[in-house]
């Protein structure tokens, strides 16, 4: 393989050119799951900006660029999915039928050990070693938005009236009920990441917008746009107060769900299944194939969903090397552990209690 590894502002307009095009055509050639925006060089550049050690392999057959790794690396040689922790898919991105050497991949990438938690199909050569897989559900909406809330109707009936019922009721109560799909004030954005914020502290869990480089990154990609990728904040809005929003990317095809919140004092109207339905609306009216909700549990997303995508997660590392054997001695007991109690009912149910207990008392505090 003829593989260059290059820093984020390293890379070429040609080679970028071609990445993209194999994300554009993804959908045509077999490898629809490629064409996630968190697989697109928008993405990767947007990380190399807020990031130290984010590097870019090109490999190359023939001259001519035939798959993109975009990657994080430390100094000891430990890499990481480029955005591992906030990404929601990852891999190689390639032209159909590519096959390469994943230890071959790894040396000329200065690496020891890969480690990836939303490695998305068809990257048979990093699963060298077992890979715990997790379904990421996803709203089909190719058919057309109607063809989506017939068959929502159809399947999740008790659940697609009761949000529209309330709804209805907001826009009695609160004011009438607005969407706006692609809202650009920055105010509203900052709103959103405030709301999100309160309930990662609420819910007991790590407020993931406590770290600077992730309130950048999301700067970053809203104010990225483009013919195949855009920062998405969607609103809805109860007469002119905003009530619940989203902030996801998209790339021509696929918009991928980040980070929704709703604010607290309209829960009683569930605002943040009335924006969803209002998304998959909007999305498909822009020619979206599908909603990727992302890798997690969660009942909201059992009733809008159409099906599951599989992304796993695991390392794959050159062979004995020591570095990846000390980072998998260290890191495999705490992904182990963790998956064990979201995949017990038993284990997560007093969990979550626990935790959200523990975000009550620190919210009083």
């Amino acid at each position: 393989m003829d593989i260059s590894v290059y820093r984020p502002g390293e890379l070429n307009g040609t080679d970028r050119a071609a990445w993209s095009a194999v994300q554009s055509q993804a959908h045509l050639l077999g490898t629809p799951q490629l064409a996630n925006p968190f697989l697109a060089p928008e993405f990767a550049l947007a990380v190399g900006r807020c990031r130290r050690g984010v590097r870019i392999a090109v490999i190359r057959e023939d001259g001519r660029p035939a798959a993109f790794l975009p990657f994080q690396r430390s100094a000891l040689g430990v890499g990481r999915a480029i955005g591992l922790g906030v990404s929601d898919a990852q891999g190689l991105v390639h032209r159909p039928g590519f096959q390469w050497d994943s230890r071959e991949l790894l040396q000329a990438c200065g690496l020891s050990v890969l480690e990836f938690d939303h490695l998305v199909e068809g990257q048979k050569p990093f699963e060298t070693v077992p890979v715990h897989s997790f379904p990421s559900p996803v709203i089909d909406l190719d058919q057309g938005y109607e063809a989506y809330l017939t068959w929502l109707l159809a399947n999740s009936p008790k659940f697609t009236r009761r949000t529209r019922t309330k709804e209805r009721k907001l826009g009695r109560e609160v004011g009438p009920v607005r969407y706006v799909h692609d809202e650009r004030d920055p105010a509203v954005l900052h709103r959103l990441l405030d709301w999100k914020s309160a309930q990662y502290r609420r819910t007991g869990r790590s407020d993931r917008f406590a770290h600077p480089w992730i309130v950048h990154l999301v700067d970053q990609l809203f104010h990225t746009r483009n013919g195949s990728f855009a920062g998405l904040l969607s609103v809805l809005y109860a007469g002119d107060t905003p009530v619940a929003a989203h902030f996801g990317i998209r790339s021509e095809r696929v918009l991928s769900c980040w980070f929704p919140a709703y604010d607290p004092a309209y829960a009683k109207f569930s605002p943040g299944l009335v924006l969803h339905l209002h998304m998959a609306e909007g999305a498909a009216a822009e020619g979206i194939s599908y909603i990727d909700l992302g890798r997690g549990e969660k009942q909201y997303k059992d009733c809008l969903k159409t099906r599951e995508l599989t992304v796993s997660e695991g390392w794959v590392s050159r062979h004995r090397h020591p570095v990846a054997l000390c980072h998998r001695a260290h890191r495999v007991p705490v992904r182990a552990l963790r998956n064990t109690v979201v995949s017990r009912p038993e284990l997560f149910g007093p969990a979550d209690r626990l935790l959200k207990r523990m975000g009550r008392i620190r919210s009083r505090g």
